[in-house]
């Protein structure tokens, strides 16, 4: 008993820590944060902006807002809640990436936005609202799943590739990695809670069972792969091309269901 409550404990401050890194919410009372393994509660803070956005979109769809009008206030929502964080990483990685192998760290730790930065983030936005626009009616359930696997993807990226500057200094999530069995344990549990109730809410006949199924391997499938092929950009992976595998891993996600999901 004493080694679980223990354990819900450890959770519990590093849940509280990944709360203050990854929004711009305030901290917890009583509860004192640790930053050391917040990586792995990087997925519910994702659930929870989720669904925020989903909230949102209904509300403002109760008081007849346009779809338009409503992704675009449920994508600023998320830029917002996180401090954009996520974004900046993925101009800076855009700029690494696009400056090539001899300028790519210089382009990536400049303070400077560059062109194909500022391209990506328009990109990435359209293709977002595009996705949400066509969604629709089926919006709300699919904020917070995106939201669920593009911080997953960072989970694969932590466990799977090297620390891009290392050389320079030392990463937070890379120092105290426990390995993925056990970093993705609360992500298991999400997940199953979540498969549970779809379960319990939706008759089982082929076409749920296949959305199901759809739903996760596309989302197992892009956590894994969007990493890979930054990993292969870069030669490595850091705090920005975490952010990029997000964002990048989110979008394609609306988009995967966007194109699957048709609007009542």
């Amino acid at each position: 008993m004493e080694v679980v409550i223990l354990i819900f404990k450890d959770w519990l401050s590093d849940f509280a820590g990944a709360w203050v890194f990854y929004t711009i919410f305030p901290q917890w009372p009583i509860i004192k944060p640790k930053f050391r393994r917040i990586a792995r509660f990087a997925p519910l803070v994702g659930v929870l902006i989720g669904f925020l956005q989903s909230f949102s979109w209904l509300l403002l769809r109760y008081f007849n807002w346009p779809n338009i009008s409503i992704a675009l206030i449920c994508i600023a929502l998320g830029i917002f809640i996180t401090g954009g964080l996520h974004f900046d990483g993925l101009m800076d990685t855009a700029d690494g990436i696009g400056a090539g192998p001899s300028k790519r760290i210089q382009a990536m730790k400049d303070s400077r936005v560059g062109s194909i930065g500022v391209q990506s983030l328009v990109i990435i936005l359209i293709l977002q609202m595009a996705a949400i626009i066509k969604l629709s009616f089926y919006a709300p359930f699919a904020f917070p799943l995106a939201a669920f696997w593009g911080r997953i993807s960072q989970i694969f990226a932590i466990e799977n590739y090297e620390y891009l500057f290392k050389k320079e200094s030392s990463s937070i999530h890379h120092e105290n990695w426990k390995g993925l069995s056990k970093e993705i344990r609360p992500s298991l549990i999400i997940l199953s809670i979540a498969i549970s109730l779809y379960l319990f809410l939706n008759s089982l006949n082929i076409f749920n069972a296949f959305l199901l199924i759809y739903c996760i391997l596309s989302g197992i499938i892009t956590s894994i792969l969007i990493p890979h092929f930054i990993n292969k950009s870069l030669g490595g992976h850091s705090g920005d091309s975490y952010g990029a595998t997000l964002v990048i891993t989110e979008t394609t996600n609306l988009l995967l269901l966007s194109i699957i999901l048709i609007p009542n």
